[in-house]
């Protein structure tokens, strides 16, 4: 994203690449990578990274990385680094984003740190630190990006970037990963699975249970009990959540009217729609898409890139 034109454009961003071992190559309009420093310091460090899980870092980069959260007033974490520094403590107590597929394991190893399964986490650190982001990687790493422009107030500059990315618009922080039915189950209930896959492709005219139960070949009972045991719940309202997620998707991602949402979400009224909507979110539509805050429109070891607002 700093490379972009639009990003080389702005006088109040001056950008200083890094690396551990050896400078990148190849043509780039960003200024030479600089090896890490102990004298270095910025007003906002990013740290890019892979989603898999991490690799040991040397000790001489991760000293640095303690050494920068302790001095950077912003810090955004982007993909697997979070576990290295999650290893030093410094994030016991933080709210930190990781993907949905080292969620359990990160639990177990690191419980004391508040891991998270949002597209990415943006908390205050205290007066002295301001703000803390965190993403998991892939897609979320625009999102989270943007989101740091509009903590700044550049909202217009923030829709330009999302133009030239070719997205349609920022996701907000509340978002949370989808995390594939298969994942979850693997091959050991492909009835469930099923009957999943056919909520999900008719979600604006939605089946009964029995429809459902009927073209997957169980009995009622029997799909539901399914669904207790694997997914702690029953398919009406399963299937309600995928509806009303897929409802909030389009009050945030899209330019529908309200009777739009509700019908692609399958209600047979905008009141109803409405009604169950509050109840589910404790928000309405409506104020659901007036305070969205969406801007319309490696190797192993991570690459670091400073981002450093000019002081003068």
């Amino acid at each position: 994203m700093c490379s972009l034109p639009i990003m080389q454009a702005q006088d109040w961003l001056q950008v200083q690449p890094l690396h551990l071992a050896e400078a990148t190559v190849g043509p780039s309009p960003l200024p030479a990578s600089q090896p890490l420093q102990a004298s270095h310091r910025f007003r906002t460090l990013l740290v890019l990274s892979g989603n898999g899980p991490a690799v040991d870092l040397p000790e001489t980069c991760l000293t640095w990385l303690v050494q920068q959260f302790n001095n950077a007033s912003e810090l955004i974490l982007i993909g697997n680094v979070c576990e290295s520094l999650a290893a030093t403590g410094v994030l016991d107590e933080r709210m930190v984003a990781c993907h949905w597929s080292q969620y359990e394991r990160l639990k177990t190893a690191y419980s004391r740190v508040n891991w998270s399964q949002q597209l990415y986490c943006q908390e205050p650190l205290g007066d002295s630190k301001p703000c803390l982001m965190t993403c998991a990687g892939g897609g979320a790493t625009a999102d989270v990006l943007l989101a740091w422009l509009l903590s700044h107030g550049y909202a217009q500059l923030a829709a330009e970037v999302t133009e030239w990315l070719l997205l349609e618009r920022g996701r907000s922080a509340d978002a949370v990963q989808r995390i594939p039915l298969q994942a979850r189950l693997g091959n050991r209930q492909p009835k469930l699975t099923e009957a999943v896959t056919l909520m999900e492709s008719n979600l604006d005219e939605p089946l009964s249970s029995d429809d459902l139960a009927g073209l997957v070949g169980l009995s009622r009972r029997h799909l539901e009990r399914l669904f207790k045991r694997h997914l702690d719940t029953v398919p009406s309202r399963f299937y309600l959540q995928l509806r009303l997620d897929k409802a909030r998707q389009l009050l945030r991602d899209t330019d529908m009217s309200i009777v739009e949402v509700s019908m692609a979400a399958g209600f047979s009224s905008a009141s109803h729609f409405s009604t169950t909507y509050r109840s589910h979110f404790s928000i309405t539509p409506r104020q659901e898409r007036g305070r969205s805050t969406s801007v319309e429109m490696g190797n192993n070891l991570p690459n670091l890139v400073a981002l450093q607002s000019r002081l003068d």
